[in-house]
Protein backbone atom coordinates (compact mmCIF):
# COMPACT_ATOMS: atom_id res chain seq x y z
CA UNK A 1 0.00 0.00 0.00
CA UNK A 2 1.05 3.52 -1.13
CA UNK A 3 1.79 6.16 1.32
CA UNK A 4 -0.53 9.49 1.34
CA UNK A 5 0.60 13.08 2.51
CA UNK A 6 -2.34 13.94 5.04
CA UNK A 7 -3.29 16.64 6.93
CA UNK A 8 -5.44 16.21 10.83
CA UNK A 9 -8.74 16.61 9.79
CA UNK A 10 -10.67 17.84 12.98
CA UNK A 11 -9.36 19.55 16.08
CA UNK A 12 -8.36 18.19 19.62
CA UNK A 13 -11.64 17.70 22.23
CA UNK A 14 -10.91 19.64 25.43
CA UNK A 15 -12.61 22.53 27.89
CA UNK A 16 -9.91 24.69 30.31
CA UNK A 17 -11.10 22.04 32.70
CA UNK A 18 -9.29 19.29 30.62
CA UNK A 19 -7.00 17.70 33.21
CA UNK A 20 -5.73 14.53 31.31
CA UNK A 21 -4.80 14.41 27.44
CA UNK A 22 -5.14 11.22 25.94
CA UNK A 23 -3.02 11.23 22.12
CA UNK A 24 -3.11 9.07 19.63
CA UNK A 25 -0.82 9.11 16.59
CA UNK A 26 -3.03 9.94 13.67
CA UNK A 27 -6.88 9.50 12.57
CA UNK A 28 -7.23 6.10 10.87
CA UNK A 29 -9.32 6.36 7.44
CA UNK A 30 -12.36 5.44 8.96
CA UNK A 31 -11.85 8.50 11.48
CA UNK A 32 -11.05 10.90 9.05
CA UNK A 33 -14.42 9.59 6.55
CA UNK A 34 -16.35 10.23 10.29
CA UNK A 35 -14.62 12.72 11.35
CA UNK A 36 -13.94 12.21 15.05
CA UNK A 37 -11.44 9.91 16.92
CA UNK A 38 -11.38 5.99 16.94
CA UNK A 39 -14.55 5.59 14.95
CA UNK A 40 -13.78 2.43 13.72
CA UNK A 41 -16.07 0.50 15.37
CA UNK A 42 -13.37 -2.73 15.77
CA UNK A 43 -11.64 -0.43 17.76
CA UNK A 44 -12.42 -0.72 21.52
CA UNK A 45 -11.20 3.06 23.09
CA UNK A 46 -14.93 3.78 23.45
CA UNK A 47 -15.52 0.81 25.47
CA UNK A 48 -12.54 0.93 27.71
CA UNK A 49 -12.86 5.02 28.42
CA UNK A 50 -16.37 4.06 29.39
CA UNK A 51 -15.85 1.58 31.61
CA UNK A 52 -12.90 3.21 33.33
CA UNK A 53 -14.74 6.47 33.82
CA UNK A 54 -18.19 4.05 34.72
CA UNK A 55 -20.38 5.23 31.87
CA UNK A 56 -22.73 3.48 29.85
CA UNK A 57 -21.28 3.08 26.19
CA UNK A 58 -21.46 6.43 23.97
CA UNK A 59 -23.27 5.60 20.57
CA UNK A 60 -23.00 9.14 18.90
CA UNK A 61 -20.08 11.87 18.47
CA UNK A 62 -21.70 14.13 20.89
CA UNK A 63 -21.80 11.42 23.19
CA UNK A 64 -18.52 10.60 22.64
CA UNK A 65 -17.10 14.27 23.15
CA UNK A 66 -19.51 14.69 26.06
CA UNK A 67 -18.01 12.20 27.96
CA UNK A 68 -14.86 13.21 27.69
CA UNK A 69 -15.64 16.37 28.94
CA UNK A 70 -17.40 15.96 31.79
CA UNK A 71 -14.62 13.80 33.20
CA UNK A 72 -11.80 16.09 32.67
CA UNK A 73 -10.15 14.23 29.57
CA UNK A 74 -9.02 15.78 26.36
CA UNK A 75 -8.31 13.77 23.08
CA UNK A 76 -6.34 14.85 20.23
CA UNK A 77 -3.34 13.22 17.88
CA UNK A 78 0.26 13.47 18.12
CA UNK A 79 0.53 14.43 14.35
CA UNK A 80 -0.56 17.05 12.52
CA UNK A 81 0.09 15.18 9.37
CA UNK A 82 2.50 12.91 8.13
CA UNK A 83 2.45 10.52 5.64
CA UNK A 84 0.59 6.89 6.07
CA UNK A 85 -0.09 3.73 3.79
CA UNK A 86 -4.12 3.19 5.54
CA UNK A 87 -3.96 2.99 8.96
CA UNK A 88 -0.30 1.27 9.46
CA UNK A 89 1.45 3.17 12.28
CA UNK A 90 4.53 1.41 11.62
CA UNK A 91 4.27 2.95 7.80
CA UNK A 92 4.41 6.96 9.21
CA UNK A 93 6.97 9.20 7.29
CA UNK A 94 7.54 13.18 7.95
CA UNK A 95 5.86 13.30 11.02
CA UNK A 96 4.80 16.66 11.74
CA UNK A 97 3.70 17.51 15.52
CA UNK A 98 0.02 19.55 16.57
CA UNK A 99 0.68 22.35 18.89
CA UNK A 100 0.42 20.16 21.89
CA UNK A 101 2.15 22.68 24.28
CA UNK A 102 -0.36 25.40 23.36
CA UNK A 103 -3.23 23.12 24.08
CA UNK A 104 -1.75 22.51 27.62
CA UNK A 105 -1.12 26.70 27.96
CA UNK A 106 -5.30 27.23 27.83
CA UNK A 107 -5.71 23.68 29.96
CA UNK A 108 -5.42 22.12 33.42
CA UNK A 109 -3.64 19.54 32.03
CA UNK A 110 -0.84 17.62 34.34
CA UNK A 111 -0.93 14.21 32.67
CA UNK A 112 -0.55 12.76 29.44
CA UNK A 113 -1.00 9.44 28.02
CA UNK A 114 -0.58 7.77 24.61
CA UNK A 115 -2.86 5.40 23.46
CA UNK A 116 0.27 3.02 21.87
CA UNK A 117 4.35 2.81 21.73
CA UNK A 118 4.17 5.12 18.21
CA UNK A 119 2.29 8.07 20.04
CA UNK A 120 4.40 7.65 22.57
CA UNK A 121 7.68 7.54 20.85
CA UNK A 122 6.50 10.44 18.43
CA UNK A 123 5.46 12.53 21.75
CA UNK A 124 8.76 12.08 23.33
CA UNK A 125 10.41 13.37 20.33
CA UNK A 126 8.48 15.99 18.68
CA UNK A 127 5.93 17.27 21.75
CA UNK A 128 7.93 16.49 25.33
CA UNK A 129 10.88 19.10 24.75
CA UNK A 130 7.83 21.74 24.47
CA UNK A 131 5.88 20.84 27.13
CA UNK A 132 7.98 19.46 29.44
CA UNK A 133 5.69 16.66 30.33
CA UNK A 134 6.32 13.00 30.14
CA UNK A 135 3.67 10.40 28.16
CA UNK A 136 2.73 7.53 29.81
CA UNK A 137 2.57 4.63 26.35
CA UNK A 138 -0.88 2.97 27.59
CA UNK A 139 -1.40 -0.20 25.47
CA UNK A 140 -3.24 0.16 21.84
CA UNK A 141 -6.94 -0.05 21.94
CA UNK A 142 -6.68 -0.76 17.98
CA UNK A 143 -7.67 -4.20 17.06
CA UNK A 144 -4.67 -4.67 15.09
CA UNK A 145 -3.30 -5.38 19.71
CA UNK A 146 -5.29 -8.47 19.66
CA UNK A 147 -2.77 -10.29 22.54
CA UNK A 148 -4.29 -7.39 24.90
CA UNK A 149 -8.23 -8.21 25.94
CA UNK A 150 -10.91 -6.06 26.91
CA UNK A 151 -10.12 -5.98 30.37
CA UNK A 152 -7.12 -6.00 30.49
CA UNK A 153 -7.21 -2.69 28.35
CA UNK A 154 -9.74 -1.65 31.11
CA UNK A 155 -7.18 -2.04 33.78
CA UNK A 156 -4.51 -0.64 32.46
CA UNK A 157 -6.69 2.44 31.31
CA UNK A 158 -7.38 3.32 34.80
CA UNK A 159 -4.08 4.85 34.70
CA UNK A 160 -5.88 7.88 33.69
CA UNK A 161 -7.83 8.37 36.61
Amino acid sequence: MRRESLTHPFGPVFDARSRVLVLGSFPSPLSRERGFYYMNPQNRFWRVLSAVLEEPFPQTVPERRALCLSHGVALWDVLASCEIAGAADASIARPAANDVAGLLAVTQIGRVFATGQTAAKLYRRLCEPQTGLPVTALPSTSPANAAWSLERLIEAYRAIL
